[in-house]
């Protein structure tokens, strides 16, 4: 097949270059002159003839074939500002402008939760990430994302493999490093028969709680994690943010943005990220669907010192979002929805006037989208913090102010 030379305008959302056509190209950067074969709309293997000024040699033997990562071969300055990037090109589609602060970024090897493949061969067993567009399982010896415990622990999720895995299907090992040992989550695995429940229990002094499906098999200790003065401990698999980096970036702008008030609402409150520092200083709702994150918050806050009151409720807030008359006994709100947004609760929220907001959020393109239904109605946007706690990733976080500027003062 012929090659083509193709110039790289800009990147994506999947942080893939852009080409006229469109043509997407991975592993590329804007102003780059690059050749290969086009298939399609994809130019999959290409040959750099003009590097950017920001293109550098990635530091992981296995970036190439991983797909863990896919922004590496980029300076991290580059990465920043094209992550703030996104975010103003998301909020100017709405006609907003807005301060977007600085891109906080986490080190290397602090990632403390992520999801590894296993599959089991003829010898032996695989296990790592993906590769790119592929289920290829890439075996990683090394890994400059993840914390050293995890990948230390790679050898005995190989061993775990042969024991539980099969060769025609995948193991996803779900995995959070806390401060008192490893948590493992492990799905798409054999029965948990009693020879399996038997074997398991080897992996004690490697894992502090080994959950197999649905079954626990064993808890050595109970995971604990420290949300401002509380220790939380999360049900098996449970959402948390990725680094203790990013956390704090996210937690401490959220504080900012809710300066002065008194009775917050922490909607999609998880386990406690927010609602629990936010307890030292004020009168804590939290909201979240999940039943058994909200009991972990719940057992964290009574055994805690030091917190105003801490109240919570198991509600499902896309079915059932909260009323705008029942929020308007507060004075701040904070919300973190998942990539799909939360159109209606924002809806309510803009209806009920709470007079200072603090927005989390996943995805630029819906926080935009709710954003604007806040500003539309008399909100004003203070600031953005972009939060890149998946480094060498396209996945972006942010923590945004918002608030009435004839109710808080500001």
């Amino acid at each position: 097949m012929t090659a083509t030379h193709l110039t790289i305008h800009r990147l994506g959302h999947q942080g893939d270059g852009i080409a006229p056509g469109p043509v997407f190209v991975p592993l590329t950067l804007p102003g780059e002159v690059v050749e290969g074969v086009v298939e399609g709309d994809r130019m999959e293997t290409p040959r750099i003839l003009t590097p950017s000024v920001d293109r550098v040699r990635a530091p992981c033997a296995h970036y190439r074939s991983c797909g863990g990562c896919s922004l590496m071969h980029a300076t991290d300055r580059f990465v920043a500002e094209w992550k703030a990037g996104v975010i103003a090109a998301a909020l100017a589609a709405h006609g907003i402008a807005a301060l977007i602060r600085p891109t906080l970024t986490s080190p290397a090897r602090t990632r403390r939760r992520a999801t590894l493949a296993g599959r089991r061969m003829k010898k032996g067993a695989l296990v790592g990430f993906h590769a790119r567009r592929s289920d290829v399982i890439v075996p990683i010896a090394d890994c400059q994302v993840l914390a050293p415990p995890l990948v230390a622990l790679i050898p005995f999720l190989e061993e775990m493999t042969q024991l539980g895995g099969s060769r025609s299907g995948t193991l996803a090992f779900a995995l959070t490093l806390t401060e008192t040992g490893i948590d493992c989550a492990v799905t798409g695995g054999k029965a948990l028969d009693a020879g399996l429940r038997a074997a398991l229990p080897r992996f004690r002094d490697r894992i502090a709680r080994l959950t197999w499906g649905d079954e626990p098999v064993y808890a050595e200790a109970a995971p604990v994690l420290r949300f401002g003065p509380a220790r939380v401990a999360p049900p098996p698999g449970a959402f948390l943010q990725a680094t203790p980096e990013g956390e704090a970036a996210l937690v401490a702008a959220v504080t900012e943005a809710l300066e002065g008030a008194t009775r917050i609402a922490d909607l999609f409150a998880g386990a406690g990220t927010f609602a629990l520092p936010l307890a030292r200083r004020a009168a804590v709702h939290a909201v979240e669907g999940e039943a058994a994150l909200l009991a972990a918050l719940d057992h964290a806050a009574r055994h805690a010192e030091g917190l105003r009151p801490v109240t919570t409720e198991c509600r499902d807030l896309f079915r059932n979002p909260i009323l705008p008359e029942d929020l308007r006994r507060l004075d701040g709100v904070a919300i973190d929805p998942p990539r799909a947004g939360a159109e209606a609760q924002t809806s309510a929220l803009a209806a009920a006037q709470p007079p200072r907001i603090a927005m989390v959020s996943c995805n630029p393109v819906t926080f935009a989208r709710d954003a604007a239904l806040l500003i539309q109605g008399g909100y004003r946007l203070n600031w953005v913090q972009p939060v890149d706690q998946f480094r060498w990733t396209p996945h972006i976080e942010l923590a945004a102010s918002l608030s009435l500027p004839h109710l808080s003062g500001d």
